[in-house]
């Protein structure tokens, strides 16, 4: 029964995800991020796990969602933007070269490291009461997963750099629109 629910919750979750890069509407796009999120919540359950399978729901399919869907109404979506034409000459063809090498370090990454192999130990420490919880956990993020708290980072500082980029390219576009118009309204007068 497990491995049923796993092969269902894993092509919801793919098929939300291919949603998420493919839809040319981001409201579709962020409603296909919801059926991703919820397949994650049902295979967290799988797992045992429900504690992480409420905060998925509540915190990622309830509040970051509706986060976005609200900066997508705010962004206007009922606009339709050109996507042959691009802002920046070359920007396709780079991030293409800097998502393979991304992929590349990360296949390298796991090659040549001992997680996850069988028999190895587990990067994870007991609980003890010698320390509080909150050291322990902060010993073992800035240790262990130092590289991957800094890939957080980097990429929650790029998809805010981003959200501003669109945000002002969207208004200079309205300026652009209304500039004429304003001018003609004089004209009339």
């Amino acid at each position: 029964m497990e491995t049923a629910v796993f092969i269902v919750c894993a092509a919801i979750v793919l098929a939300g995800a291919l949603g998420v890069v493919l839809a040319r509407n981001p409201v579709h796009a962020a409603l296909s991020l919801v059926g991703t999120l919820f397949g994650m919540a049902v295979l967290f359950l799988n797992l045992e796990a429900h504690f992480l399978a409420a905060v998925q729901i509540i915190v990622y399919a309830g509040a970051i969602v509706v986060l976005f869907l609200f900066v997508i109404m705010l962004l206007g979506v009922d606009r339709l933007e050109d996507l042959s034409v691009e802002p920046i000459t070359g920007q396709r063809v780079l991030a293409a070269i800097v998502g393979l090498g991304t992929f590349g370090l990360a296949v390298a990454f796991l090659v040549t490291s001992d997680i996850g192999l069988p028999g190895q130990k587990a990067m994870t420490a007991p609980i003890t009461d010698q320390y509080s919880n909150l050291r322990q956990i902060a010993d073992v993020l800035f240790t262990h997963y130092v590289y991957a708290f800094e890939a957080t980072a980097a990429l929650l500082t790029i998809s805010v750099v981003g959200a501003v980029v669109m945000s002002r390219r969207i208004a200079r576009a309205d300026q652009a629109q209304e500039a004429p118009e304003s001018q003609e309204a004089a004209g009339d007068d």
